[in-house]
C-alpha cells in the first residue's frame, strides 16, 4: 500500500467547487467536477505559474498567466503530450480525501483516481 496523505474532509469540497491546500511542503489544487475529484500540482508546467485561479471549462482548466488549457483528467495538454500536470490519484476513504504523492502508478499515471462512496470500509481501496 502506498503512502496516503490526508487531504481533508469530502464535504469540504461540493460539486463544482476547488481548493488550495499545502501539503507536505507542496502546494496542490483540488477540483471537485460533478462529484469527481482531481488533485494537481498548483504550478503550470509551462512556466510555473499558480493554476488555482485559472479557468475550469468542464474538466479543462485553462492556466491563468497564459491560457494554456489541461484536462484535469488526465493532466495532459490537449495537442502537447510532452507538457501535463502532475497528477495525484485521490481516494475517498471513510468521508475523507487521501492523496497519494508519490508517482502514480502506471494503471493510475495520468488519471484522477475516485474511490467509491460504496467502499468506504476498504482498507486499502484500488483507484478506480
Amino acid at each position: 500500500m502506498s503512502h496516503r496523505i490526508d487531504a481533508g474532509s469530502v464535504d469540504e469540497l461540493a460539486p463544482g467547487q476547488r481548493k488550495l491546500k499545502f501539503i507536505n511542503g507542496r502546494s496542490i489544487v483540488l477540483f471537485n467536477i460533478e462529484g469527481t475529484i482531481h488533485a494537481v500540482d498548483n504550478a503550470c508546467p509551462h512556466n510555473g505559474a499558480s493554476l488555482a485561479s485559472g479557468r475550469l471549462d468542464g474538466r479543462v482548466l485553462r492556466c491563468p498567466a497564459h491560457g494554456l488549457p489541461f484536462d484535469l483528467a488526465t493532466g495532459a495538454m490537449p495537442g502537447n503530450a510532452g507538457l501535463s500536470l502532475t497528477t495525484f490519484p485521490v481516494f475517498i476513504v471513510d468521508g475523507r480525501l487521501e492523496l497519494s504523492l508519490q508517482p502514480p502508478s502506471e494503471t493510475c499515471r495520468g488519471f484522477a483516481c475516485r474511490e467509491s462512496l460504496d467502499r468506504q470500509t476498504d482498507t486499502d481501496p484500488q483507484p478506480q
